[in-house]
Parts: C-alpha cells; sequence; structure tokens
C-alpha cells in the first residue's frame, strides 16, 4: 500500500463527486470536469490552495486533525470516509508503525460454543472476510461460499471470482460494490496487513469488476443492512443482518441473518433448519448437488 497515493486519490475522487450547488457556491459556466476545483475545496475548508495542492499529492506529513476535519466538511464526507480519511493520514505519517498483525485464522473454541447456541444462521468472519466458522444454520445459508472451488472461502474470492456468484446473489452489483467499499475501508484501517494487501492484488489480476470498483475509492462500514439471496435449496431469500465485533478477538466479527416473522424468508429458514438437523446435514451436501446441475 502506498498511502500517499491512496490520500491523493481519495481526496481527488471526492471533490469530483461534489457540485458546486451541493457545496452552497455559485457556479460559473461548464466544467471540463466534474466536482469542485481545488482551490474552492480550499476555501471551503479555510486553508490556502497551494496547501490543499499539496494534501491532494499526498504530502500529509504533519497535517493536523483540524485541517482533516475542516477537510471533511468541506468534502461532505460521511461517517466511513472521514474515518478512511484520518486513517489514510495516519498510514502516511513518518513516525507510523509500518507492521501490522496477521488476520486471525481461526476462532476460540467459547465462540464456536456461542455460535452453536444461537438460532439464527451466523457467521464469524476476519478483517480479510475469510469465512472462520459458522453455526449450523449459517453454514447451510452459505453453502455455495463454503463449498466454492475458490478457497479459503472468502465473502470477495467468491463474489468476484465464482461463477455461482451472480446466481447466489440476485443483487450481485449493488452488493458487489458495498463489499469493495467495505473492503477498502478495511485497507485503510489495517495498511500494512500483508494478507490484506495479497487478497486485494489477487482480486485486481483476476477480475475486471473488482478493479473499476476498486479505483473508485469508495468507502462504507459493514456493520447492518438487507441481503438478498437464490439459495439452491430453499430459493428466494430475504435477509437482514447485523453485524457485531468480538472484542476479545481483535478484527473478528460475527454476523447474524434473520427474517421477518412468519414470512416466506423465515418458512424457508425453519425448513433448510430442520435439513441441517439431519444425520446428513444439508451444509455438507449442498456443493456437490449444485455443482453437479
Amino acid at each position: 500500500m502506498n498511502a500517499a497515493n491512496d490520500i491523493a486519490e481519495f481526496l481527488a475522487s471526492r471533490r469530483g463527486k461534489i457540485t458546486p450547488e451541493q457545496a452552497g457556491l455559485p457556479s460559473y459556466g461548464l466544467r471540463r470536469v466534474p466536482g469542485l476545483r481545488r482551490e474552492e475545496v480550499a476555501s471551503l475548508a479555510g486553508v490556502s490552495g497551494d496547501y490543499y495542492r499539496r494534501l491532494e499529492r499526498g504530502q500529509v506529513s504533519g497535517v493536523s486533525e483540524l485541517v482533516l476535519e475542516a477537510l471533511a466538511r468541506a468534502l461532505q464526507l460521511d461517517e466511513a470516509e472521514r474515518a478512511h480519511l484520518f486513517d489514510l493520514a495516519r498510514a502516511a505519517s513518518p513516525i507510523a508503525p509500518r507492521r501490522s498483525r496477521p488476520a486471525k485464522k481461526r476462532i476460540r473454541p467459547v465462540v464456536q460454543r456461542l455460535l452453536d447456541q444461537i438460532e439464527a444462521p451466523a457467521i464469524v468472519s476476519n478483517v480479510h472476510g475469510d469465512y472462520l466458522a459458522a453455526n449450523a444454520l449459517g453454514r447451510a445459508l452459505y453453502a455455495p461460499v463454503f463449498d466454492s472451488p475458490e478457497q479459503p472461502a472468502n465473502s470477495a474470492r467468491f463474489t468476484f471470482l465464482d461463477p455461482a456468484a451472480p446466481d447466489f446473489y440476485p443483487e450481485w452489483d449493488r452488493l458487489a460494490s458495498e463489499l469493495v467499499a467495505a473492503l477498502r475501508s478495511q485497507a485503510g484501517r489495517n495498511p500494512y496487513d500483508r494478507g490484506l494487501q495479497d487478497l486485494i492484488g489477487e482480486l485486481s489480476t483476476r477480475s475486471d469488476e473488482f478493479r473499476v470498483r476498486w479505483a473508485a475509492h469508495n468507502v462504507r462500514f459493514h456493520r447492518t443492512g438487507t441481503k438478498r439471496l437464490q439459495h439452491p435449496v430453499v430459493g428466494e431469500l430475504e435477509l437482514s443482518y447485523e453485524t457485531l465485533t468480538l472484542d476479545a478477538d481483535d478484527g473478528l466479527r460475527m454476523a447474524l441473518y434473520t427474517a421477518e416473522a412468519d414470512s416466506a424468508t423465515q418458512q424457508a429458514l425453519d425448513l433448510l433448519a430442520s435439513w441441517t438437523a439431519t444425520p446428513d446435514p444439508i451444509a455438507r451436501r449442498l456443493g456437490g448437488e449444485t455443482r453437479e446441475r
């Protein structure tokens, strides 16, 4: 990761998303490129034009939090974008540590016991998006990911490299964009995570769809939302999810999936749960069945 390049490209990309009207500025005629001019951002942030130009070249050494806050307001950054700006500025600092602890690859037994006692589908993943563990219903729900030939099981790897992903995700385009934005946010928080950089490099090399989205520099927090799945056995599912951080396990998070009571999705989940309780769990069979069709 080149933090200076990343912060330069991020600032330029955010500047290009705001019109003068949105910023409360007069617009004079046609513009050659969309968005605000550098001088306009500088004026809104209360810094000189030369200083802002240096920032947009990635020269952020010594920049104060007050200036970063002013830039965030001028560029109308949301919560995730503001956090990303601060993360990139820290990474570009000459005194920033250049090492990162490797992402965890397994969970503690107590976490697995917790998973097994949760009735809703639940999955634990790390900052790379690797699926480390699940309860029986979570594994059955995401059997196409766990059984994908693209291993280890990883949300981004499955989404961009497995041909089955667009069938499993009816809203593939939206989900893919959100996933890349969340991954870029993680990369800003963990700029020297070698495993994360390797994953980004692999996806950039093998997927044009990933590469285009990565170049957009969009970021988001992956905390809550909705997801549509076309499950190979129980059909279409409309799910809500909440993501919980496991504070005792740095970088691990648990995603829980729920459906509206008495909905068709809840009935489908109940059916899936009954199948997972059989001696031959559907979670073990789905991969072979779906790939053979």
